[in-house]
């Protein structure tokens, strides 16, 4: 049976893709829980019209982020951290620090976005974070952890 997905799922599609599963699948389980509807006309005409308006929004979207990412590209952050005497960090620098340091300086980005190269930030030196600010667009943001 051919169905319109109404969601992603794993090892099955994405949203408002047509796929061929077995019958008890979709008349079972997929449909009845809203995951998908039966492919008609009228259902295929509407996934088109929805593909059209989301590749619209999702221009958009890439543009807005390109054009942050160029203002953040010569950003470089210093984030002070209580140490030890040997340059250990009590605690360590993690995503929050990062995304409240950003939003001091006027970036509005939630710390979701942001992921640190190194696992962990526990020493005082300089390391790269890089926000995700669209699934096409990141940018690396170098930042420096000091001590108070």
């Amino acid at each position: 049976m051919e169905i319109i997905l109404k969601q992603d799922i794993p090892k099955l599609g994405h949203i408002n893709d047509i796929v061929t599963v077995k019958d008890g699948y979709a008349r079972n389980y997929l449909i009845p829980n809203g995951m998908a509807v039966r492919v008609t006309e009228s259902a295929k005409k509407m996934i088109e019209e929805n593909k059209r308006q989301r590749a619209h929004k999702e221009e958009k979207l890439k543009k807005e982020a390109e054009d942050l990412s160029k203002k953040l590209e010569g950003t470089k952050l210093t984030i002070g951290a209580k140490t030890s005497s040997k340059g250990k960090i009590f605690g360590s620098v993690n995503t929050i620090q990062i995304a409240e340091h950003l939003n001091r300086l006027g970036f509005e980005i939630d710390r979701r976005y942001i992921s640190i190269k190194d696992e962990a930030v526990k020493e005082v030196g300089e390391y790269v974070a890089t926000v995700r600010l669209h699934k096409d667009v990141s940018v690396d943001i170098p930042f420096e952890v000091v001590s108070e």
